[in-house]
């Protein structure tokens, strides 16, 4: 018992050590409107951070495990859609909230936890994290900015994609309809396109794809940018695209690492 229970802490703790949260919500059983107290956790939030250092927000949903999965995907959805709403209600830009993402219930084993009810408690919130800008390294940016030097890598958070999936999100296209932009007024850059999988076992290079049902995931995710930007009239001679698997995780939570980097090969 007492493996089973340290087992669950260190999952914990790496789950937690890969997130960051930098705020944490707490919601009611089985609701998913604020009180008051809940209110100003939010509101104190936003007054404290200084927005003019933030490259982005993710906003991630959780419940306890009791209930079936359907309806705890759907709660926690609506407990993340709560707090970006209150976001945006006290002034928040709406475009640097780049994961809205409700993942459901987080499972226990009541007989291996000790005060389940806390446990519980714990479980039934929203977490906060915040990329700040120029986090991600030397060489690495988040815009097509003036300087750039052969080899920098363009690190985009808007341009995720959904789990197992190749496919352009919404987001996703708004983001590159502006990278088509600025490339047509930058005609000298050429750039290739790496693509990024998450969660994949290490015993394999990439994921599967679950439309094409091959292991080729990140290739179809550079591909389908690559095929997106050529649409938007962006020459292909100036591009090529990669795939890296799982080879290059950003430590910052799986969301981003299903990804596509840019990294400049001639200005």
């Amino acid at each position: 018992m007492k493996i089973c229970r340290a087992l669950f802490l260190f999952i914990i703790y790496n789950l937690s050590a890969q997130q960051k949260p930098i705020e944490t919500i707490y919601f009611d059983f089985d609701k998913y409107d604020l009180t008051d107290k809940q209110t100003e956790v939010v509101t104190n939030f936003i007054k404290t951070i200084d927005t003019s250092k933030v490259e982005s927000i993710q906003i991630y949903g959780y419940c306890d495990d009791r209930g079936n999965d359907e309806y705890n995907f759907r709660l926690s959805n609506n407990r993340v859609n709560t707090i970006q709403e209150l976001l945006i209600s006290k002034g928040f830009n709406q475009s640097r909230i780049v994961i809205l993402e409700g993942k459901g219930r987080v499972v226990v084993r009541p007989d291996t936890i000790e005060n389940l009810h806390e446990t519980r408690s714990r479980n039934r919130r929203v977490d906060l994290i915040v990329v700040k800008r120029n986090s991600f390294g030397k060489g690495i940016y988040n815009s097509l900015r003036n300087d750039l030097k052969v080899g920098d890598k363009i690190y985009l958070d808007n341009i995720l994609f959904d789990l197992g999936s190749s496919k352009l999100t919404n987001n996703s296209k708004k983001e590159l309809d502006k990278i088509a932009e600025k490339l047509l007024q930058k005609r000298s850059y050429q750039f290739e396109i790496r693509g990024h999988v998450c969660c994949t076992p290490e015993i394999y290079s990439d994921a599967i794809d679950r439309d094409t049902k091959e292991r080729r995931l990140s290739w179809n995710r550079a591909k389908t940018v690559f095929n997106y930007l050529i649409s938007k009239k962006v020459s292909k001679s100036r591009m090529t695209y990669l795939g890296c698997g799982n080879k290059y995780p950003l430590k910052k939570g799986d969301a981003l690492d299903r990804r596509v980097e840019f990294v400049i090969t001639k200005i």
